[in-house]
């Protein structure tokens, strides 16, 4: 079990005790680890498989260090910015509050045949990628999308504006584009009245901690605090908070904007991508019911049960899978950052020669 106190818990005994004010706030504690523990005690529809697990372990560190997988593989996809500087920090920052929900309605892959599709230096980028060519296309054609003093403005920056940016080349539009508006300007508000407009007072008030800033990006932006309830208690994801402090680490390889002391408290990035990884390696398993709907592509509603439980305990079964490296081999420098990046890899090349067992989950969300 954790040994992270559960904050709802102190919070009684405080308020039985009759001890005044609240408990002083641990920003070292993002809360997600025990979250995602709680979590796995409490599935039904999902659960974990320790031996295959433990194989998943032995699989992904062989696969570590045949593809000499570091943190500065991340830089090495074709799309991903690599200069050290500013723009590469509105760049991440603009890429990780939109980076949700790229599935298509027309087929397995996120955005297979007719589905949300952008066409920027002769080919066609689909899921993720299309957002990230789309910010690059925006920037060549001369629009500053990845300033948020630009969309703070909608006489400068108006939706139909935005709308271009994210235009795409077959007749399916971006998913859930009003969501990502609505999450552009009220980041751009939210950086103007707090940080001073400034994503860089935003980092230096976290003091080098990753912890803190996934935090501080959780409690003054509301598009950022991934949370749930199951089972009586507030749980937390906090994905994509999780992934933009992952990526600056990434981008600047821990130096500079990147460097945070406490990178390992980092959990991976509860999505729909990683879940059907660990099912095709038989780390998790569903229930009949879940295995059901998953396969008939069902769609699952953010914040019931079932979502709560395939994200949790996919988060609870990466830790495992860290643990289990770092028990065989105590010199390894890995942690759940790493493992997210590299199972997400291989799951889209398992896609591309259609080797995969089952289809993601359907959720539309502005989490992930």
């Amino acid at each position: 079990m954790s040994d992270d106190a559960d904050p709802e818990l102190l919070a009684l005994l405080r308020q039985a005790l009759g001890m005044n004010g609240p408990p002083p706030r641990d920003l070292t504690n993002t809360r997600v680890l025990a979250s995602a523990e709680f979590i796995y005690d409490n599935s039904t529809d999902v659960a974990l498989d320790m031996r295959s697990t433990q194989r998943a372990a032995a699989v992904l560190w062989t696969q570590m260090q045949s593809r000499d997988y570091t943190s500065k593989s991340w830089a090495a996809h074709e799309l991903h910015p690599t200069a050290k500087d500013a723009s590469t920090l509105d760049f991440v920052f603009t890429m990780d509050l939109l980076n949700f929900c790229f599935w298509s309605e027309k087929g397995e892959g996120e955005g297979e045949g007719e589905g949300f599709a952008v066409e920027w230096k002769g080919k066609r980028w689909t899921g993720y990628w299309s957002l990230v060519a789309a910010l690059w296309r925006a920037l060549e054609e001369g629009i500053p999308i990845t300033s948020h003093a630009f969309w703070h403005v909608e006489e400068d920056c108006p939706d139909e504006k935005i709308a271009y940016v994210f235009r795409s080349a077959t007749k399916e539009e971006m998913p859930l584009l009003k969501e990502r508006i609505k999450c552009m300007r009220e980041a751009a508000q939210v950086l103007c009245e707090e940080f001073e407009g400034d994503l860089v007072n935003l980092i230096n008030r976290a003091d080098k901690s990753a912890a803190a800033l996934v935090n501080i990006l959780a409690d003054h932006f509301p598009c950022f605090r991934d949370e749930a309830r199951f089972e009586g208690r507030n749980v937390r994801f906090l994905k994509r908070a999780q992934i933009f402090v992952a990526d600056l680490w990434a981008a600047f390889e821990g130096e500079g904007w990147g460097e945070f002391h406490d990178i390992d408290r980092i959990t991976m990035f509860a999505d729909y991508r990683i879940p059907q990884m660990l099912y095709n390696l038989g780390c998790l398993s569903y229930s009949p019911p879940l295995e059901s709907i998953v396969r008939r592509r069902i769609e699952i509603e953010p914040g019931s049960s079932r979502e709560v439980q395939l994200r949790g305990c996919s988060i609870w079964c990466v830790e495992q899978i860290r643990r289990e490296i770092v028990r065989h081999h105590p010199e390894a420098t890995v942690n759940a950052v790493l493992i997210d990046f590299l199972l997400y890899d291989i799951a889209k090349e398992l896609e591309a020669s259609d080797s995969l067992d089952i289809p993601h989950h359907r959720t539309r969300s502005i989490w992930y």
